[in-house]
């Protein structure tokens, strides 16, 4: 019989969709689940995205460059510029979401058995991407006691070998929410100089800062010209998922040039999603005010609601629009499991994303799950009524 390859028994599942069977389920038992579990805003699409694809004059759905149209990637970097990250339109390539933009990151930079330190917890697909590229994580953890806060650069620094190639991070934090500031930035320039590494940051969460905080990009200044890998996308800024755009964004030019190589091997992205895009380009700042004020409260909501709850311990964000919180539980993928197999509250319960897999460290998170406030303050309200309940009858 065929065998499968080692890399895809690897593979790791989804902590965010493992579950989804389990949901459907319940659906089918007439129970109204709320959502927790996945980072799709309920807010709307900028109307200028959804008009441009309808009214668009195309008589062919032709290719596009396999870097992106030169239209979109140069209001791209005039978005950029709005935000003091000054680049031309060859410095980005367009992607399929920013996923595709972390593979071909990974795949210009670094060989088989390379590595690449990350603070967990951090985007479980980062683990996928990092198998699939042949690639060694190397966590370096940041802790729920720290509101999960850049861990000390020394820590950093142990773990430099040969084989170290670059130091990812997500800023805001996809869990976590956590967002770096401009000094622990700084710190991580500082590193990656010393030791000739790339700095790969995932900013695709940059509109989402709260409490007055100002998002610091690593291409912000002219210090890791040649060290800085920005991954971007749509998806979450203007509420976009299923466009699935996304872009690679560098100053140097090898490795731009080399990841193109991969670009054309894919052909190119999708051109009806990237019209979307440029048009969304146009979004008033007032959409950007509205949705941020609204995560606020939401993030405000849903942190008050979990505190009152015994033995469990939250993380306030400060940007993006997710949450780790610990239960006082010691599976949580069995918890989560539980919920939509076996507890409701009046036919409604709550589908959650086990934390375990965001980290790479085995038996870490265990007790912690990822909370993604993408519902409205009532749902959410209802949402953690139920976990209070669960968690006062539930037995690991």
């Amino acid at each position: 019989m065929p065998t499968i390859s080692n890399k895809g028994k690897a593979m790791p599942q989804s902590p965010i969709r493992k579950l989804v069977p389990f949901a459907e389920n319940a659906y089918k038992q007439g129970k109204t689940v709320y959502h927790l579990n996945i980072g799709q805003p309920d807010i709307k699409t900028p109307q200028v995205a959804l008009d441009a694809v309808k009214v668009h004059s195309l008589d062919i759905l032709a290719y596009t460059r396999s870097e992106g149209s030169e239209g979109y990637r140069t209001k791209i970097a005039d978005y950029y510029a709005k935000n003091d990250i000054y680049i031309n339109h060859d410095d980005i390539i367009v992607t399929t979401g920013g996923s595709e933009a972390l593979l071909f990151a990974f795949g210009s930079i670094m060989d088989t058995d390379d590595e690449i330190i990350i603070p967990e917890p951090f985007y479980a697909n980062y683990n996928g991407f990092s198998t699939a590229s042949g690639v060694k994580v190397v966590p370096v953890i940041s802790k729920i006691e720290d509101n999960f806060a850049l861990p000390p650069i020394e820590e950093f620094e142990k773990l430099i070998t040969p084989k170290t190639k670059a130091i990812l991070i997500c800023n805001p934090g996809n869990p976590t929410g956590y967002l770096y500031s401009k000094e622990e930035i700084k710190k991580l320039a500082s590193i990656v100089k010393k030791y000739d590494l790339f700095l790969i940051a995932d900013e695709v969460y940059r509109e989402f800062a709260y409490d007055g905080a100002k998002h610091y990009s690593i291409l912000q200044g002219n210090d890791l010209d040649q060290h800085a890998i920005i991954i971007d996308s749509v998806s979450k800024r203007y509420s976009m998922c299923g466009a699935r755009i996304g872009c690679m964004v560098s100053k140097n030019k090898e490795v731009i040039q080399t990841a193109l190589k991969f670009a054309q091997a894919r052909l190119s992205p999708p051109t009806l999603a990237q019209i979307a895009s440029e048009a969304a380009l146009a979004t008033p700042q007032s959409y950007f005010d509205e949705v941020i004020t609204e995560y606020v409260e939401r993030r405000n909501t849903l942190i008050e609601e979990l505190q009152k709850i015994d033995g469990v311990k939250v993380a306030k964000p400060k940007g993006a629009f997710y949450c780790i919180a610990e239960l006082p539980i010691n599976d949580a993928d069995a918890f989560a499991q539980w919920l939509l197999e076996k507890f409701d509250v009046n036919g409604e319960t709550v589908m959650v994303a086990p934390a375990a897999g965001f980290y790479s460290t085995p038996g870490v998170g265990l007790n912690q799950i990822r909370i993604a406030y993408v519902l409205n303050k009532e749902s959410l309200v209802k949402a953690v009524n139920i976990l209070k309940e669960a968690l006062k009858v539930y037995k690991d």
